[in-house]
């Protein structure tokens, strides 16, 4: 049962930057997808099409993290469907892991975007510490119940939303490291498992060598393809 929040969102909602108040107090992902999508914990809410929360098994041994929905997300409701979600999947099969038997989520869970001079494109914008830490809980909820034995986080924003500011995506990459401690978990009480980070599939779209940026992708991927053997 969801704690209790406004029905309708008032000129106030989402200024207190803080999702806890509308995350269930009990049930499993199904229960958290439903609360998340009456989220009005910042506000990103006003703007986006809709809450996009993660999808995949509920118990899947592989989840991987990025910044935040893009402009299809936001339209389709699911995460990684557009072409950075595309280049993720085939380097997921390159690396030999099954993208439909992982976990696929965001830090953020709303797109947040500002519109193109002309017509009706709309740009993205990085989501800001104070919006990453209000959406926070979502993700640390999700982390609890999937329990994954790899989490692989994708990009700076992701990476520093789970291990910190000091994060450095080029000197942290295909490295495995200890699983972080989950918001309200005590130093050393995270759950089990290892963490990977790698770049952002974007980022490899944008790259000058696309194709040197892919095979670096589908390296670090490999790394947790060991573990999971």
């Amino acid at each position: 049962m969801a704690k209790a929040v406004p029905d309708a969102p008032g000129d106030d909602a989402g200024q207190h930057y803080d999702a806890t108040p509308y995350l269930p107090a009990r049930g499993g992902l199904p229960a958290l997808r439903r609360a998340a999508s009456a989220c009005r914990g910042c506000p990103l809410f006003r703007d986006a099409t809709q809450t996009v929360f993660g999808r995949g098994p509920a118990r899947a041994r592989l989840m991987l993290v990025g910044e935040q929905p893009g402009d299809r997300e936001d339209v389709q409701g699911e995460p990684f469907v557009g072409p950075a979600g595309q280049l993720l999947r085939r380097a997921l099969d390159e690396a030999g892991l099954d993208g439909e038997e992982a976990y696929l989520t965001n830090v953020v869970k709303h797109f947040k975007f500002t519109p193109a001079p002309r017509g009706k494109r709309r740009i993205h914008q990085a989501p800001s510490l104070r919006e990453m830490t209000a959406c926070r809980p979502w993700l640390a909820r999700e982390l609890r119940l999937v329990a994954p034995e790899v989490l692989v986080v994708l990009g700076a924003t992701a990476g520093k939303a789970l291990l910190g500011p000091s994060f450095r995506v080029g000197e942290q990459r295909g490295v495995l490291l200890p699983m972080p401690a989950l918001d309200g978990e005590e130093p050393g009480t995270a759950a089990a498992g290892q963490l990977l980070a790698t770049v952002h599939p974007s980022a490899v779209l944008r790259a000058d060598d696309r194709e040197a940026a892919f095979a670096g992708l589908v390296a670090d991927l490999s790394v947790a393809a060991t573990v999971l053997e």
